[in-house]
């Protein structure tokens, strides 16, 4: 990469550092202070402040990069099956949607918030969905009304399938997102909401392992990778 297009060229601090830190916020339940101290044991004296700057700036090229990666193996997968699921966040005392797309691997494809939980933002949302990650042979919804009048639009109906536990994937990815909802205290701003749940999303995939479903060898095999994998980002 040209020095001109390197994204690390006005930060003192070694883009190794700078993914640490980046790491250890939105991966794990940790606040802005918590990575201070965590960074201050290891030698890397850095404000908490300067934690929030780098998420900011580097965790959406992190998570573009990420996600570029993924999408160009997927596309040309054929059993591809989605579930789609929507959940409640607070927003300085008022309930926004949350909406996220999830595959049959538990890895979340897309984010999307909304204040209204209707058919307009059902067919935004897909079609964002699609758009990015192409059709999925089967889609998994709940009960409400909106996505089915969303996909009659989409002329997808036909894919769709509703029934009692089928969507348990999509529900139990909601677990990560909320544990650092609690850590961070809630959110304040729709725009905040949309960056992190992104980024989240993201980075949670690339170190999603399924560690109960393989060996330890493998599971550590697959840890490796994704670390180096992560040591390249924006590189």
């Amino acid at each position: 990469m040209s020095k001109s297009a390197n994204p690390f060229r006005y930060f003192n601090s070694s883009p190794e550092i700078i993914r640490l830190a980046v790491l250890m916020y939105v991966r794990f339940p940790l606040s802005l202070r918590n990575v201070e101290d965590l960074l201050f044991e290891r030698g890397i004296d850095v404000c908490h402040e300067t934690v929030r700057l780098w998420w900011n700036r580097f965790g959406p090229l992190f998570a573009a990069d990420i996600r570029r990666q993924r999408v160009n193996r997927m596309r040309g997968f054929r059993h591809w099956r989605w579930h789609l699921d929507e959940m409640y966040v607070k927003l300085n005392g008022e309930m926004v949607y949350l909406w996220r797309a999830v595959d049959h691997e538990g890895e979340v494809l897309e984010s999307f918030v909304t204040r209204k939980r209707d058919k307009t933002a059902a067919l935004t949302f897909m079609k964002k969905a699609l758009k990015r990650h192409g059709k999925a042979e089967t889609i998994v919804t709940d009960g409400l009304r909106s996505y089915p009048a969303a996909m009659r639009e989409l002329g997808n109906e036909g894919r769709r399938e509703v029934g009692r536990h089928l969507n348990n994937r999509a529900e139990n990815s909601h677990l990560p997102f909320r544990r650092r909802e609690r850590a961070m205290l809630r959110f304040r701003q729709m725009k905040s909401l949309q960056k992190f749940a992104s980024v989240h999303a993201s980075i949670h995939n690339h170190f999603f392992q399924e560690r109960h479903l393989v060996d330890r060898q493998t599971f550590k095999l697959r840890r490796s990778t994704a670390l180096v994998e992560w040591q390249s980002l924006v590189a």
